[in-house]
């Protein structure tokens, strides 16, 4: 198959995920202000799967968050945008920096219909359907790739200076799109610090003469990654300060932070520009179906015959997987989709949905009677038989688009048990 037929099959598998549409239920942390920031309990908690009140009954068909983000977007099959959570820097594109607890369309957005999302750590960038891209929310680093840095934070959307653009992913301090432009297929924008924009330096300097204070000049225009130019890149993801690509042909790159292995090169150094993940390279390229994930320190893919590989720091004690492994446990599945938050992992796969990771929020799904934590994959009991289409995962929390058919009793079941946090979200 040729490098442009995969990426016209890339294309139509991810058109008609697009399409598709269900349920959102959501589970985690819901005290935005203090997720990763203070220890101990908090309250607010949604250990298990439940409904959201302002989305009941809405056909949701994409959903984004980041393994750095403390807030959500999720669209419906009218292309409206959906943000709430921790707001400070104006993430949520309501032109100011009040926090939301439940979700509130982003009315600025109305005239477009948006396709996609992706969020960092205080930023959000959406995809139209026209191919136009919008950001807003912190953008001290260029992050929001407005071609100026001058503002600081965006409280409401702005126009990023890219065309054509058919999909997006963030890290907590810089942007990826992904472009029909030829010769420009992935651009990036923001903080260049461990080399993540790959456009190989990390723009360090000093403050003064004097000083050894360093800093890293901002990157707030989107540019091309010229070691890229003769590849199409079809899929991305990025980790917190990394990222992990893979190009038509189904080789794996990826580039920045290198610490815990989490780049997959054997080695722990960060990487200025994409370089090629050798495991996947000859008899073991990634098929138009694979899926991938970034986590806030480990990777994810799914090559031949559906077996999900990861490396990074996989589990919080033991030793780091330097390179790309498979995941005996999950071998057989056949995995529809997935996403990495902090240090948990969610899995669409089958008529079930599968959780792992360490969780401190109940962002794992197993519910009242379940553990908080589990070191290996587990499904989520009151999701199985469900046909998960979507999923994504933030910092403390995890989101999961279900298929409506045949489950509405089981969704049903899921409200009423949680009736007390329906009214509260």
């Amino acid at each position: 198959m040729s490098a442009v037929q995969v990426e016209k099959k890339v294309e139509e598998e991810e058109s008609k995920n697009v399409e598709k549409s269900g349920e959102l239920l959501f589970c985690g942390g819901t005290s935005w202000d203090v997720i990763g920031r203070r220890k101990g309990a908090v309250e607010g908690n949604l250990i298990s799967p439940t409904r959201l009140r302002p989305l009941v009954g809405i056909d949701i068909r994409f959903v984004a968050s980041g393994c750095s983000s403390c807030h959500c977007v999720a669209l419906d099959v009218e292309g409206r945008c959906y943000t709430w959570g921790r707001n400070e820097k104006g993430q949520l594109g309501h032109g100011d920096s009040i926090q939301r607890d439940r979700p509130t369309v982003v009315s600025e957005l109305s005239k477009h219909k948006v396709v996609r999302a992706a969020s960092g750590r205080s930023h959000s960038v959406v995809i139209t359907e026209d191919g136009y891209s919008f950001a807003f929310g912190w953008n001290k680093h260029g992050q929001l790739g407005s071609g100026s840095a001058k503002n600081e934070i965006e409280k409401s959307p702005v126009r990023c200076q890219v065309s054509d653009v058919k999909n997006t992913a963030c890290g907590a301090d810089f942007t990826v799109w992904l472009s029909c432009v030829e010769g420009a297929s992935i651009l990036t924008a923001g903080l260049p610090q461990y080399g993540q924009l790959g456009h190989g330096t990390d723009n360090e300097y000093n403050t003064k003469d004097s000083s050894v204070r360093l800093a890293y000049e901002a990157q707030p225009r989107p540019k091309a990654i010229t070691s890229l130019a003769g590849e199409t890149i079809v899929k991305v993801a990025c980790g917190t300060n990394h990222t992990v690509a893979v190009d038509a042909n189904g080789y794996v790159y990826t580039w920045g932070f290198g610490g815990y292995g989490r780049l997959g090169h054997r080695e722990q150094k960060d990487e200025w520009a994409p370089r090629r993940v050798d495991v996947f390279q000859r008899q073991n390229l990634l098929p138009p179906d694979a899926v991938i994930s970034a986590g806030s320190v480990n990777s994810a893919c799914t090559a031949g015959g559906g077996q999900l590989y990861m490396w990074g720091k996989i589990k919080t004690t033991g030793d780091d997987w330097m390179y790309p492994k498979p995941l005996m446990d999950l071998s057989g599945w056949n995995l529809r989709c997935m996403d990495s938050g902090n240090m948990h992992h969610f899995v669409g796969a089958d008529s079930s949905c599968i959780s792992w990771g360490h969780a401190q929020y109940g962002e794992l799904g197993y519910g009242p009677n379940g553990q908080k934590s589990s070191a290996v994959p587990k499904k989520v009991e009151i999701l199985d038989g469900m046909h998960v289409m979507s999923v994504a995962c933030g910092m403390g929390h995890s989101m999961v688009i279900v298929d409506r058919t045949n489950v509405g009793d089981r969704l049903d079941q899921v409200t009423q048990n949680w009736s007390s946090f329906l009214l509260f979200v």
